[in-house]
């Protein structure tokens, strides 16, 4: 009774231009029309060989260090349901973060740990390793991170990877191929204690498939593998993933077309007098602040029709608006709503 559900965009507002959960909106790199679906008879294959085999040769792995469930969330679940005791151990975050480990860590009876980021939404390594106890099973890091955007620095992460900690180390890349840095998938040969989560909803344009993707040591996705149910991944998901894997050439294109909307957008933003920082963004989405009226700008614009997010109500983000780069004509929309909302809400 006392659990409070993952805040989703579509609770607010579903339709308008939907600049809010961060979504690629220019779609997948396959025409779906065009592709040959499976018969839906028989059981999928549960170990899922051939997608793993396309994902490893891409992120440069063993097809044995590859998890894959329903979205990322199958996974953050199943990781604090693996490695956590109920109503005894603890797990580790880094606010302002994404919403689903503090919910999922309360589904699962957990107590959470957390130790803000810097002002500039940077991790604080000493002082994590500080906060962890005992009973600390789980560190979770976002980079680029969810709200901010912003890639966590790689020797930060090293830090903490390094360090005498007995648990597991999560890094969650949902938006890494935005990112100039890249995956930090090989580390897991490295650090056997690593996991990296990535997902098919943002870069390649599969929001509504719920594909995620776990990578870590082969004993731990052995282990996740024992956990999961036999045919957690649908047929008609596992033949649109697959075939997506065969056109990356195209998403690649569509990550460097949102780029380029992006750095558009961000010079729109910066030279709008009420908006105070754009923040750096490594991801498909902005975070940045206004002089005041953040709610209210928010509340009015979604109601004239352009759905960005709030998030000044997240640790470090006081008057901080989030919203996605979309397609030429999306971020068009966004830009003309807003300069017209801010002159009205100001005004008032």
């Amino acid at each position: 009774r006392k659990l409070k559900p993952y805040r989703c965009a579509r609770d607010d507002y579903q339709d308008g231009v939907l600049l809010d959960a961060n979504e690629n909106l220019y779609g997948p790199p396959v025409d779906f029309a065009k592709l040959k679906m499976p018969a839906f008879n028989c059981y999928p294959d549960p170990h899922q060989a051939k997608l793993k085999k396309l994902y490893a040769d891409w992120r440069k792995v063993d097809p044995d260090q590859i998890f894959v469930g329903v979205g990322s969330d199958e996974a953050i679940d199943m990781l604090m349901r693996m490695v956590c005791v109920p109503a005894k151990d603890s797990i580790l975050i880094c606010p302002p973060t994404y919403g689903m480990y503090k919910v999922s860590s309360a589904v699962n009876d957990l107590k959470v740990i957390s130790v803000p980021l810097t002002e500039d939404f940077q991790i604080r390594p000493k002082e994590i390793l500080k906060a962890v106890t005992d009973t600390t099973k789980l560190i979770w890091l976002c980079s680029p991170n969810n709200p901010t955007a912003n890639d966590i620095d790689e020797k930060l992460i090293t830090e903490v990877l390094d360090s005498d900690f007995k648990g597991l180390v999560v890094v969650d890349e949902a938006y890494v191929d935005f990112s100039p840095r890249g995956s930090l998938a090989s580390w897991t040969k490295k650090y056997p204690q690593l996991v990296v989560l990535q997902t098919f909803s943002k870069s390649w344009g599969l929001a509504g498939v719920r594909c995620g993707v776990a990578i870590s040591s082969p004993d731990i996705v052995g282990y996740m593998n024992r956990i999961k149910a036999p045919y957690n991944m649908n047929v008609m998901t596992s033949q649109v993933v697959r075939d997506c894997l065969q056109n990356l050439p195209k998403m690649l294109q569509t990550v460097e077309e949102i780029k380029k909307e992006k750095k558009r957008v961000k010079a729109a933003l910066e030279s709008i007098p009420h908006v105070i920082k754009v923040f750096p963004s490594s991801a498909n989405f902005f975070l940045f602040r206004v002089k005041s009226h953040s709610k209210e700008i928010y509340r009015t614009i979604a109601e004239s029709g352009v759905v960005i997010r709030y998030r000044g109500d997240n640790h470090g983000c006081s008057e901080c608006l989030r919203a996605t780069v979309g397609r030429p004509e999306d971020n068009d929309a966004f830009l003309k709503k807003f300069k017209e909302i801010i002159a009205k809400v100001v005004k008032a």
